[in-house]
């Protein structure tokens, strides 16, 4: 009896049994990621028509609209383009079912505080390389943020230490992860619910980068613009794919850890949430520069990389369950 390896499952009749696919529907995958693309460009195009950027108005409802832009992508090649259509539509996206139940939901906690962690780590790694310096006695820096806001001192109790006020905020991270979360679901359905698995037969570390890949290019409409980097050109697209193929690979092996999409989506959430951490502990005056300091700039690279190297050197990246399934079901069909 030969047994089919986790990296490179063969082709079955009993295939479509579980979620992954045999091979990849590139038909399928180029219609997703131009959809997805373009209508992250038409969200954004009221942006760009009058010249205004991220200051319009609009920007403030247009960029979560935008993240819904992948799931509707992702649902139209499911239930329209790709062939053979999956026998399980939420299963093939990781929505459902959440089997095992306790693995899914402390695999989901792991994820929603590790990725606050990895912003955290960020700040204070800049801190050692003497790149950034932070107040963690008086937080001056968001003291005078508070103070900007609200001169008169009219909108909150004097009394109320800034420190206080720093610690509810991380308290609240969950909180902020789950409510993030919403929106991060848009984006999750169509890069790790649709994406990964359908770029999986190519193997997992190439089903990782390319779709951590696309995953940045896809933010080339506000990108443009001066969001995130304050690099409104290549040098800014090319930072948002470098830094989503780094985030995608951790948030990528979550998908892949469990076979369901959740824990990427709340953990998404929370490094969105904790992505201001470093103005809530930074000097008064500081000046951050996004390439190096932001949530997505070369520090944060390096924390995720040897979070990623210890994850492969412990050979977390081996352990799918969604395969697992499938060289169960194939095996017998091997004899």
């Amino acid at each position: 009896m030969s047994t089919p390896t986790l990296s490179d499952p063969q082709p079955s009749t009993t295939a479509a049994a579980v979620p992954f696919p045999d091979r990849v529907p590139w038909t399928a995958v180029a219609v997703f990621v131009i959809l997805a693309c373009g209508l992250a460009w038409l969200v954004a195009l009221p942006l760009w028509l009058d010249g205004s950027g991220l200051a319009n108005p609009l920007a403030a409802l247009l960029l979560p609209v935008m993240m819904f832009t992948p799931g509707i992508a992702a649902l139209f090649v499911v239930l329209v383009v790709q062939r053979p259509r999956p026998r399980s539509i939420p299963e093939y996206l990781g929505l459902w079912p959440l089997r095992p139940l306790k693995r899914t939901l402390w695999m989901t906690v792991f994820g929603l505080l590790g990725s606050a962690l990895l912003v955290i780590t960020g700040v204070f790694l800049a801190a050692a390389l003497g790149l950034v310096q932070l107040d963690l006695v008086t937080f001056s820096g968001f003291a005078q943020v508070l103070q900007d806001a609200d001169p008169a001192g009219t909108a909150a109790p004097s009394s109320v230490p800034v420190g206080v006020i720093v610690l509810l905020q991380l308290l609240t991270l969950p909180v902020a992860a789950i409510f993030n979360g919403l929106f991060a679901l848009g984006e999750e359905i169509g890069w790790r619910g649709w994406l990964l698995p359908s770029l999986r037969p190519l193997g997992t570390w190439p089903a990782l980068l390319i779709s951590g890949a696309v995953w940045g290019f896809w933010h080339s409409p506000v990108i443009l613009l001066g969001y995130n980097f304050a690099q409104p050109n290549l040098l800014g697209v090319a930072l948002m794919i470098g830094g989503c193929m780094f985030y995608g690979v951790l948030i990528g092996w979550l998908r892949l850890r469990t076979g369901s999409v959740w824990p990427a989506v709340f953990a998404h959430g929370a490094y969105n949430a904790a992505a201001g951490f470093l103005f809530l502990v930074a000097v008064d005056g500081t000046s951050a520069d996004p390439v190096v300091l932001g949530p997505l700039g070369w520090v944060a690279w390096i924390v995720m990389a040897v979070v990623i190297a210890v994850l492969a050197l412990t050979g977390q990246f081996r352990i799918q369950p969604a395969l697992q399934r499938r060289a169960r079901q194939l095996a017998p069909a091997d004899r």
